[in-house]
């Protein structure tokens, strides 16, 4: 084997675990997923092989999956708006900090040291009936009983600000980072303000870390179902507490896996959308 050749297969060689990983991990089970959407659920109970559109037909006519789907992106969307306001400002804080800007990192991280449920639930411990909010404002006197402030669409949207805003500011921090500090300081010796420094310098050269921190935060919003589930009414399902109640309580693989594979092409389909005309490709031209 000549040495050309020899080259041109090592890069598939190194690529082979990583990409056995994904087909045995990702597609495989994707294509079980797809097969499983065409079969039908029969009256026993059973799944009944075949080609069949029914469940096709049930999740892309039916109203209620529609409404349901169309509220999720728009929780999605308020959380990833509410991350970015949020997480901007502590991200640059972070990247213009002198000296303690590991120790500001390491608590972004903490967090993530603690299981996702056991975040999402503390907040029954701090806005239930009997949590710390509504204790402190009946010993302060402020209310006689206490308020019900759980189990509607704010709360959840609160618990998904709560899961997603460290991955916002981490986004935003690794690009406000690479960002020259000097360049603000000359757009202030040429006659700019702080403010104007930040506006025409800063936050045009840090666009690309908002982009993909919104990015992650809304599918990652979108695809969740704990902290509906946890913090949400009988009316904040969200599409994900659809499938996992097909496939979960009514053992309904078939339906579950048209919802979920409905779900995946809207979701992959607002992704294409917005890396066609919000995405980095787009936004990377500021750094022109």
């Amino acid at each position: 084997m000549s040495v050309e050749r020899r080259e041109a297969r090592q890069p598939w060689i190194l690529l082979s675990p990583a990409m056995a990983a994904i087909t045995l991990l990702l597609f495989v089970p994707l294509i079980f997923i797809v097969v499983y959407s065409f079969w039908l659920r029969t009256a026993t109970g059973a799944d009944q092989a075949g080609f069949y559109l029914n469940n096709w037909n049930e999740a892309l006519t039916d109203p209620f999956y529609r409404d349901i789907l169309l509220n999720t992106l728009k929780i999605a969307a308020i959380t990833t708006i509410v991350c970015a306001l949020m997480g901007y400002p502590a991200a640059y804080f972070i990247a213009r900090s002198r000296g303690n800007k590991a120790i500001l990192l390491l608590l972004l991280m903490l967090p993530f040291w603690i299981s996702y449920i056991i975040r999402t639930m503390s907040w029954i411990n701090i806005l239930g009936v009997s949590g710390a909010v509504n204790s402190i404002l009946i010993w302060l006197g402020i209310i006689d009983e206490p308020l019900q402030m759980l189990y509607n669409e704010t709360t959840v949207i609160l618990g998904l600000v709560h899961f997603l805003l460290p991955f916002m500011i981490l986004n935003v921090f690794v690009s406000l980072d690479g960002i020259d500090e000097t360049l603000e300081d000359a757009a202030n010796s040429l006659g700019a303000t702080k403010w104007q420094g930040f506006l025409e310098v800063t936050l045009p050269l840090s666009l690309p870390g908002l982009a993909a921190g919104g990015l992650l935060c809304f599918v990652l919003g979108a695809g969740t179902y704990i902290t509906p589930l946890v913090l949400g009414g009988s009316t904040d399902a969200m599409f994900a507490n659809l499938v996992f109640e097909a496939i979960i309580t009514q053992l309904n693989w078939p339906l579950g896996s048209a919802l979920s594979l409905m779900l995946l092409a809207v979701l992959g389909a607002l992704v294409l959308i917005y890396n066609r005309y919000l995405g980095m490709a787009q936004l990377m031209k500021g750094l022109g």
